[in-house]
């Protein structure tokens, strides 16, 4: 069958009110009814305009059909989502005769449903939702658990979503990668009909590091040494993220060049093995020498047959 949307037929938006709903459907009613419409389609559109206000007037009913989301488009092949409507009881009765598949197949499955009593019976499984956080790669390699502040779905006492300002608490496991989500069960748009709450997926994202460049688990550092350290070679430290570690730069090394720290990157999780640290050597100039430098950078120049553009 195909999706209908209501707001689309209604021509309002999803977050009117019932105001705005109801005066809609009387200008487009009286716009569409066949007595008095000369269009060609005035009878399928007033049907039409009937369906969706007999949905969209009923707070019950509009909240069950915002459950289906928003990324559906009109005309779009649709079918209802697994365990739809699936109590004991069925689904929403009262009202509807005449209206389409679609409308049968999301309020009037078989055994009951709305009747005075309300919503006897309909079930459904809330939304899933997502949001990004962005983490330290210290938390990353560590593991953490950090106080979040985000907007979460819930229902309103008028029966529709609307987002609310929540307090998580979060916790980084050890190793997690830039990309993976982390899932925070019953933390999404809440059931209908006693159904449980849809969950929450939090997309993580590394902060910048002032240090290194994030490459998948490798890190980057770019390791200024000077022109001497570079001709003749240095032990000099290199930060890693458990802290300071000697490294040997080997005489002659060049800009560039990159010097390895085997597992010293990100962490490994599960069936996946640690990282692995580059020192990326960047050699630094003086921009400023003091006289007797200058002497014996003159004295170096002289007597040296280096010459790299030849």
């Amino acid at each position: 069958m195909e999706y209908k949307d209501y707001y689309k037929i209604l021509g309002v938006e999803r977050s009117a009110d019932a105001d705005a709903i109801k005066a809609s459907y009387r200008k487009m009613a009286r716009k569409y009814h066949p007595d008095v419409s000369k269009e060609r389609d005035a009878e399928e559109r007033f049907k039409d305009l009937q369906e969706a206000y007999e949905v969209l007037k009923d707070p019950e009913k509009r909240a069950a059909y915002d459950q289906l989301g928003s990324n559906w488009r009109a005309g779009q092949e649709f079918r209802p989502p697994p365990g739809w409507g699936q109590a004991a009881g069925g689904g929403f009765g009262g009202g509807g005769g005449g209206f389409s598949d679609f409308f049968e197949s999301i309020f009037r499955q078989q055994g009951g449903g709305f009747g005075s009593g309300g919503a006897s019976g309909f079930r459904s499984q809330g939304e899933d939702s997502e949001a990004t956080i962005r983490v330290s790669l210290e938390d990353a390699a560590h593991g953490a658990q950090r106080e979040i502040s985000l907007e979460v779905p819930t229902m309103g006492p008028d029966g529709r979503m609307r987002r609310e300002a929540r307090r998580l608490t979060v916790k980084i496991p050890k190793g997690i990668r830039e990309g993976q989500r982390l899932r925070m069960a019953g933390q999404g748009a809440p059931g209908m009909g006693g159904g449980p709450n849809g969950d929450l997926y939090l997309h993580i994202q590394f902060l910048p590091h002032p240090r290194f460049r994030i490459e998948g688990s490798d890190l980057y550092h770019d390791l200024h040494i000077t022109p001497w350290e570079a001709v003749l070679g240095a032990s000099v430290e290199v930060p890693t993220l458990d802290g300071d570690v000697r490294m040997k730069i080997p005489a002659g090394s060049t800009s560039g060049q990159k010097l390895r720290l085997s597992q010293k990157g990100l962490p490994g999780a599960g069936s996946k093995p640690p990282g692995d640290l580059y020192a990326v050597i960047q050699i630094v100039v003086p921009k400023k020498i003091s006289e007797p430098e200058k002497a014996l950078w003159n004295q170096l120049a002289e007597m040296s047959d280096f010459h790299p553009r030849r």
